[in-house]
């Protein structure tokens, strides 16, 4: 429902005589000819994300005709465009170049002469693996006739939503289901101004023009230690400053975290833990100064870098939505209210992902999305964030899921470990990769499995099994028990379930 004053200023901006015999109208459907026809639909997601495209196609194969908005020109939002995928491609291909720049090849007899670092051609390929996965949700959307809208998606009504294209015009989609999923966006650092030339956000650090000869990182969580990580086994000198006391952000085990650092420091890495930034200052060469100190207080220190990279953390992307004028209120972080069925306090209006409570992961906010539109379709709508993975694509690899150490001890939960080095697995072994190990915390009486902590090389895929087990409930005797194919560096996850289990490993 547009109010007078609404319509007034709108009507204003667009230069129209304003009709006295509309001041009594409750309803105006105002367009101009630049405007698109409105559009009908079941359900309009608001954002082309992991947890918006997802669920649009998920709605539409539910049988909903489904309209997806999207205010970028490519689909796929912050993970495939400017996050998870762009920055795994950089990951893996600067893990290739430092193992052929480094001792690593010549170590096994891979000997290279004339080795340069074309950073361009990286860059390009970054890119191209970008295009093709934005450009297979456009066919995605295709095949399951998805209708896709290219505009910044705004809540006009209870159940309506305006995309608003870059020229202006607008279209109207009347709809009986609005599901936000605009996702989030990069945190600014009060007082810093972010150019993306020498002062980056995260987006900023993927498309760097040259490796710098020093980078200083804002943050030494997930995003900071994985760009940090990039961008020093291309050649720079890397400097993460945190304000915490540990590496790897909220969620991991303090002793995973603490061998995790001491790995990344025996890399060149190096850390400035428990302490804050003051400020940065462009000097005139173009070098940038950054004023440090301890978090507790003390000594000013400065560091001088030629890129600074800040990256502490993301936050929701819910401002100039349109939830205020449907009485949505935020929380004090920014996020949408839901209940357990990802529904606002308007039951025509569902939110999921970065928008709403729960870790910022793209893996999250599918699994959201698709519950989400299944409960929309009369289905259960269940989901245990417990069993909810989280990743660090370092190398190596930092992956875990369900409880920490220190969670379980504040919980008061008694708890069993069982640990297996890397060390000690034959297939690591011939690898010539063995830092790291596998952590299983188990419960005490029930030897149910609480948690698993994986610091190693291929992290990211073994932490599946462990997602698996606990969502069946499975105790560290089931694991145990369930033959794994040797050599392979996930049998290092069976014997740390022995160990949980049964107290001691076999080969350890």
């Amino acid at each position: 429902m547009q109010s007078w004053n609404q319509l007034y200023r709108t009507l204003a901006t667009r230069g129209h005589h304003l009709p006295c015999k509309l001041q009594c109208a409750s309803v105006v459907s105002v367009r101009t000819y630049a405007d698109k026809a409105s559009i009908d639909a079941d359900v309009t997601v608001v954002g082309s994300g992991p947890g918006g495209y997802v669920a649009a196609i998920k709605a539409a194969q539910l049988g909903f005709k489904t309209v997806c908005v999207e205010k970028n020109a490519t689909l796929g939002g912050t993970c495939l465009n400017v996050g998870c995928i762009p920055s795994k491609a950089l990951l893996n291909n600067s893990y290739l170049y430092h193992m052929a720049h480094g001792k690593d090849f010549e170590s096994r007899g891979i000997e290279i002469s004339g080795l340069t670092l074309n950073l361009e051609k990286m860059m390009l390929q970054k890119s191209g693996a970008v295009k093709a996965l934005t450009g297979g949700i456009a066919h995605l959307f295709k095949q399951n006739k998805v209708t896709h809208v290219n505009g910044f998606g705004k809540v006009t009504g209870r159940n309506q939503v305006t995309a608003t294209s870059a020229d202006g015009s607008e279209q109207v989609i009347n709809t009986k289901n609005i599901l936000i999923a605009t996702g989030s966006e990069v945190t600014p650092f009060p007082g810093i101004e972010i150019d993306e030339d020498t002062v980056v956000s995260s987006t900023g650090a993927l498309s760097l023009k040259k490796v710098p000869d020093e980078l200083i990182v804002i943050g030494a969580g997930v995003i900071g230690v994985e760009l940090g990580s990039v961008w020093q086994r291309l050649g720079s000198k890397v400097t993460a400053v945190e304000f915490l006391g540990h590496v790897g952000g909220m969620g991991i085990d303090m002793e995973i975290s603490k061998s995790f650092q001491r790995i990344l420091q025996k890399q060149g890495m190096k850390f400035k833990l428990g302490t804050k930034v003051m400020g940065a200052t462009k000097r005139p060469d173009g070098r940038i100064d950054v004023a440090v100190e301890a978090a507790a207080g003390g000594k000013n220190e400065t560091l001088t870098c030629d890129v600074l990279l800040v990256c502490i953390g993301r936050r929701p992307f819910t401002n100039n939505l349109g939830l205020d004028s449907v009485g949505i209120d935020l929380d004090n972080r920014g996020r949408i209210p839901v209940n357990n069925r990802f529904q606002t306090k308007v039951p025509s209006i569902f939110a999921i992902g970065d928008v709403v409570a729960g870790p910022m992961l793209a893996h999250k906010a599918e699994d959201e999305g698709i519950i989400c539109v299944e409960g929309m379709a009369g289905g259960a709508v269940h989901i245990d964030y417990n069993c909810v993975p989280s990743v660090i694509y370092t190398h190596p690899e930092v992956a875990w899921v369900g409880k920490t150490e220190e969670q379980l001890k504040e919980e008061g939960v008694p708890y069993k470990v069982g640990k297996f080095p890397f060390a000690a697995n034959s297939r690591a072994k011939t690898n010539a990769d063995t830092d790291g190990m596998v952590k299983i915390l188990s419960h005490k009486e029930t030897d149910r499995m609480l948690g698993s902590h994986i610091l190693g090389s291929g992290a990211g895929e073994m932490i599946n099994e462990a997602a698996l087990a606990m969502e069946y409930g499975a105790s560290c005797e089931d694991i145990a028990r369930v033959c794994h194919a040797h050599p392979t560096v996930s049998e290092a996850f069976r014997e740390a379930n022995l160990a949980a289990s049964f107290g001691k490993a076999i080969n350890f």
